[in-house]
């Protein structure tokens, strides 16, 4: 199952001042979490072992890792058995996005600014982990 590809980003109201990585950063920080959680599914841990090691020792960010492990996509190949039931609860629900959605915006969205202007760096990373630490807790408390 594909939870998200930056793709799907690129059209509608992404906007035409910026990269296309733009489109991955949302997802990426999500991912990043989860496998330095570990979480990594076997895929990334088999095909990915130098990716996932720059990841880990913040030699890349959270985008340029998406875009060169995983090909801008995120999958359920990704993550682990666990990792997946998190995400499916709290990344992407039946009916579209989870809370994550929401929680990265009220963590570091910008009033009157689209949230791909959120930046694919560590320190905004730093920013939101609480927060997904703090739904994961939560999650696992009522699992």
């Amino acid at each position: 199952m594909k939870y998200d590809d930056a793709s799907w980003h690129y059209e509608g109201d992404f906007p035409d001042d910026l990269p296309q990585s733009a489109g991955a950063t949302h997802i990426s920080m999500f991912l990043a979490w989860s496998i330095l959680q570990g979480f990594a599914g076997s895929i990334l841990t088999e095909d990915s072992p130098d990716s996932l090691e720059r990841l880990r020792k913040r030699e890349i960010t959270p985008g340029q890792f998406l875009i060169e492990a995983c090909d801008e996509k995120f999958t359920d190949e990704d993550l682990s058995d666990e990792g997946n039931s998190f995400a499916e609860f709290y990344y992407k629900s039946e009916s579209g996005y989870g809370a994550y959605l929401d929680d990265y915006e009220g963590t570091l969205g910008q009033k009157g600014h689209s949230l791909y202007y959120v930046g694919d760096t560590w320190e905004n990373y730093d920013r939101l982990t609480p927060v997904i630490k703090q739904r994961f807790e939560e999650w696992t408390n009522t699992a």
